[in-house]
């Protein structure tokens, strides 16, 4: 045996190939962990650009909703104003409708009422139907029961109207309910 061969044998080392260097193994295994690290930044950079459109998706959606509903603490104030006026043209009777010095005051009141109704439309206020209605406990809020003829549960007297803006609820209508008997 040649002294090679006796190194060999001694260290289990295998003989070395005719057609590839040493120095070519380490490279190839150099360039699959780059590969492999590449694959890796890859992924992340993905996972990263799918995250902020997903970040912002929800800010235009979170400013969308602001946007509709800014106005909703003050469209909730402005009800008052809208109630007070619908009491001073009930209080009218029609004595003082016929009355020359009330009929400027009169229908400044009215036109005031009209327009208020006009900006609530515009802004996606609109007015609860109750009267007649099935209680719904969504948009209605029972305040008595009342004898009635009609079937139990259905809304026969309205106290206070409610309002909605847009899909949400501004203010139940506060309502009287029929009862059995």
């Amino acid at each position: 045996m040649n002294e090679e061969q006796e190194l060999q044998d001694e260290t289990g080392a295998a003989p070395a190939e005719s057609g590839e260097s040493e120095s070519e193994a380490p490279e190839q295994d150099r360039l699959s962990e780059l590969v492999r690290e590449l694959e890796e930044v890859r992924q992340h950079v993905l996972y990263a650009q799918a995250e902020t459109q997903n970040v912002r998706r929800r800010l235009e959606a979170e400013k969308q909703t602001a946007s509709t509903y800014a106005a909703t603490s003050f469209a909730r104030d402005m009800l008052s104003v809208k109630d007070n006026l619908e009491r001073a043209l009930a209080a009218v009777g029609d004595d003082l409708r016929e009355d020359e010095r009330l009929k400027g005051i009169i229908t400044g009141i009215e036109v005031t009422a009209r327009e208020l109704e006009t900006v609530f439309s515009r802004h996606g206020i609109v007015r609860i139907e109750a009267m007649g209605e099935p209680l719904d406990p969504n948009r209605h809020q029972a305040m008595v029961e009342i004898p009635s003829e009609a079937d139990p549960g259905t809304i026969v007297q309205e106290m206070q109207a409610g309002y909605m803006i847009k899909d949400r609820l501004l203010r139940p209508a506060l309502v009287g309910v029929a009862r059995a008997g």
